[in-house]
């Protein structure tokens, strides 16, 4: 999010689109494991990606106009979204709507397949890094801050079981595309991480766009921040 606003780009995390659908089967009690159901189900939603609300930083998720943005960061979600997202059918219904969003613009993207899979020819592709241990410490803070109770090791095991079952799924798994520019986060200020990349990214614009930095609506694909 801070990359978006450094760069006056709009925002899209499409992991908010697999908490959506899942969030969606939870409430229908339609089991993870059957995955012809869950997948007729995401092609039946109407999800939305709004602005975030006047004083919030969060993108606001509408699922068939209930907006769930609080509801899909729950532990119930975060427990067996990597199982949804390793549904096909899933991924193959959510793909036009990732693609449709990515070529609306400058877009910052931020995925487990973005640069493999959704919009492979980005022209600025982030492979964003960080140890278990960094992402569950940052899990941790942001859970506790929102009054939910857990604990520092439960948060850790849950993120290596996703990471594990993300880049063990045999459709669009988690892993660095060919070319891509791996940045790793441990131990740095976020205002170090964003200047980085948006500094890439403000050199391939110039250099694709030209000196006033002006972008046609055809190349406008390409210049997406794929993260």
């Amino acid at each position: 999010r801070a990359l978006a606003r450094r760069l006056h780009a709009t925002y899209l995390d499409t992991g908010a689109l697999y908490r959506a659908v899942t969030l969606a089967a939870l409430r229908k009690g339609i089991p993870i494991t059957d995955g012809e159901r869950v997948a007729k189900l995401a092609k039946s939603l109407a999800i939305r990606i709004l602005p975030p609300a006047p004083g919030e930083d969060r993108e606001r998720i509408l699922l068939d106009g209930e907006d769930v943005t609080a509801a899909i960061r729950s532990q119930e979600v975060d427990a067996v979204v990597s199982k949804v997202a390793a549904i096909p059918e899933v991924r193959a219904a959510l793909l036009p709507i990732q693609r449709d969003l990515a070529s609306k613009g400058h877009v910052v993207m931020a995925g487990r397949d973005i640069t493999t899979v959704v919009v492979p020819d980005a022209g600025v592709r982030i492979y964003l890094n960080a140890s278990p241990e960094e992402r569950a410490r940052r899990r941790y803070v942001e859970l506790q801050s929102r009054g939910c109770h857990t604990d520092y090791e439960t948060v850790l095991r849950e993120i290596r079981q996703r990471d594990l079952a993300d880049m063990s799924r045999p459709v669009a798994p988690l892993r660095a595309a060919p070319g891509v520019t791996i940045v790793e986060t441990d131990g740095r200020t976020i205002s170090e991480i964003v200047e980085e990349i948006a500094q890439l990214a403000l050199r391939v614009w110039k250099e694709q766009c030209g000196e006033d930095g002006s972008i046609s609506s055809d190349s406008a694909r390409d210049t997406s921040a794929g993260c």
